[in-house]
């Protein structure tokens, strides 16, 4: 009978446990890196390690006697590999005995023929994984995506057949981050220009006077697996390197050399700007007239991120301007773009999004969807998931109402506050402390980190033990007493960074209609949906008059007003005002605002309405 591996007990133990690598690598006192290498069957532990896990399980009586013997009988597992996989990849799923694999060329019968008892089906992106094909599948139980995206796949509809749907985030992390220091160095040297000027017979080795990357400040914009690369490999070239991400902890970025900055000081100090953020509405055109205008003079920028980042239009006259030095972009707002304004420019470098494109990058994917899929069907463990885990159908329409509240209460804070997060505490109170939370969790997660790469309701938790944020739950059936409108179920979220600490708290009313209760102590009742003004000033008489008259003056239409002030004693005393409005506000209103000579603070949150 098989032994199984110190990385399968690692990972059966964690689960049983219900603790994060991080809190697993403080028990087994390693960094938590390493357990990320023991679970993937990478590197050999030291002895010690072994007898402090020995410990722990013998103390949780934590057994492998099920997991031992379910592999001993050698359960069958069929795995249809529908499009061409490297033989690495294969290899994963052939070593496991009794289990049957078809790849893509040996399904005679066809795709739907082959899935009628298969346990894994994995795709890259040529082939539609829809309803119609998941109904020929009954015993399907996972879906493996080699890739990020997962357009061809109808995630909803794994959800309601109770199918796992797994992607791969950051195989290609390491293609990503070589091509944006290459693009970095051929902007410095320019070798576009002296490959061309070579090529037609020219000898222009005097214009071709470049910089160099050792001594200049590199600042990178997102800070998650593709970010935190970039800063490795960035520090081989002698660069100096900030970063700006309110997703990533002050740890994680100092253990990477990386020194955390305001994104003002960012543009304001950077000779090299790369963007490593997801798509937001607070990132879309996030390089633009205003942004550029704060950079240095002469400052490159790189993008191989997401082509709705950069206002193309503002770039490019900065470019014939001078202000921005060079350009170098893998991605552009329409691909492949028609009538780009960057044609025909000598500043600018343009690939056709090939950043990810490398032999290696697809083997990597390739291997980490059979590894995800594999621990899934011997252990049931979910890696990388991008649908949400099962309910029943009454536990399901019992928590949505809070699951979505979370994610609203999330995004408000992370919105609101703009601090570099450390730590989240999360507090069911009421009901809610007896219900299963753990999406009501991932959703609050998730909505904090909506700015951050690939995150969604099912990895959330992953993703913050990635960044190095750490979280906690507590639960309190009894909400007497709390102030808070008597609601009987709440959530409360609380972050903690180095400059402080921020908090709130929501519920549900009616049944479907979520209502934020108070906000960093201040008890104010308002909508958390469409677009609110979260302001803080000093409680003086006329403060709420001069808001309203600077908003009408600017036609901007009120559609609620909610108002609280703290009532600890303190001075002077404090009051928080929570403005929904009818359409988004533009900056120049907020900059108005701000004129304002009691209000110290304002700032716009966005969230989607709520379902009537």
């Amino acid at each position: 009978m098989p032994d199984l591996s110190f990385g399968e007990k690692l990972v059966i133990a964690r689960k049983q446990l219900d603790i994060y690598q991080y809190e697993m690598a403080e028990r087994l006192g390693v960094h938590p890196n390493s357990i990320w290498k023991y679970e993937r069957g990478e590197g050999k532990p030291h002895a010690a390690v072994v007898r402090m896990f020995d410990l722990l399980c013998e103390q949780h009586n934590i057994r492998f006697d099920e997991y031992t013997t379910a592999r001993g009988k050698g359960e069958t597992m069929k795995v249809v590999l529908a499009e061409k996989v490297s033989p690495a990849t294969l290899a994963v799923f052939a070593s496991e005995p009794g289990w049957e694999v078809l790849t893509h060329d040996k399904l005679p019968g066809g795709l739907p023929a082959a899935l009628a008892d298969a346990d894994a089906l994995v795709v890259r992106s040529a082939v539609q994984v829809d309803d119609k094909l998941m109904e020929q599948a009954p015993k399907l139980r996972v879906i493996g995506r080699a890739g990020v995206g997962v357009d061809n796949i109808d995630a909803e509809a794994a959800t309601r057949r109770g199918i796992v749907v797994m992607n791969t985030p950051g195989a290609n992390a390491v293609a990503v981050a070589e091509l944006t220091l290459g693009l970095m160095l051929a902007l410095a040297r320019k070798l576009p220009a002296a490959n061309s000027t070579m090529h037609a017979g020219r000898w222009e080795k005097k214009s071709l006077q470049g910089a160099e990357l050792r001594g200049k400040t590199l600042g990178i914009l997102g800070l998650g697996r593709i970010g935190l690369e970039v800063a490795r490999r960035a520090r081989g070239f002698g660069l100096e390197i900030v970063g700006s991400d309110p997703f990533v902890s002050a740890a994680v970025a100092r253990e990477n050399n990386v020194r955390l900055v305001a994104l003002d000081e960012l543009f304001a100090t950077s000779d090299y700007i790369t963007l490593h953020v997801g798509l937001t509405p607070q990132t879309h055109g996030i390089i633009n007239a205003r942004t550029i205008a704060a950079m240095k003079k002469g400052v490159r920028v790189i993008n191989c991120a997401r082509g709705e980042l950069v206002d193309e239009a503002a770039l490019a006259a900065a470019l014939k301007s001078g202000h921005v030095g060079g350009a170098a972009l893998d991605v552009f707002t329409e691909e492949p773009p028609k009538d780009s304004p960057f044609a025909g420019m000598d500043n600018v470098i343009l690939t056709p999004h090939i950043a990810g494109s490398t032999a290696e990058a697809q083997e990597a994917v390739g291997i980490q969807i059979a590894m995800q899929v594999r621990e899934y069907l011997k252990l049931g463990v979910v890696q990388n998931a991008v649908n949400l885990p099962s309910l029943t159908h009454e536990e399901y329409v019992k928590l949505a109402p809070f699951i979505d509240v979370a994610g609203r209460l999330g995004s408000f804070l992370a919105q609101a506050s703009a601090r570099s997060i450390e730590s989240i505490h999360l507090i069911y109170g009421g009901t809610l402390a007896e219900a299963k939370t753990e999406l009501i969790r991932n959703s609050a997660i998730a909505g904090l980190l909506e700015g951050s790469e690939n995150v969604n309701r099912v990895n959330a938790a992953a993703v913050a033990q990635e960044r190095g944020i750490r979280v906690h739950e507590d639960k309190q059936e009894n909400t007497q007493g709390n102030g808070r409108g008597g609601a009987a179920s709440l959530l409360a979220l609380e972050l903690h960074s180095a400059s402080g600490t921020s908090h709130a708290t929501a519920t549900v009313l009616h049944g479907q209609q979520p209502r934020l209760l108070e906000f960093d102590g201040i008890d104010v009742e308002a909508p958390l949906e469409g677009n609110l003004l979260v302001c803080r000033n000093v409680d003086v008489p006329g403060v709420i008059g001069r808001i309203g008259t600077l908003l009408g003056e600017h036609n901007v239409n009120i559609a609620n007003f909610a108002l609280g002030r703290d009532r600890s004693g303190a001075r002077p005393v404090m009051a928080v005002s929570v403005v929904q409005v009818d359409a988004p506000v533009p900056d120049t209103v907020l900059e108005a605002l701000r004129t304002i000579e009691a209000l110290r603070e304002v700032r716009l949150v966005t969230l989607p309405e709520a379902a009537l």
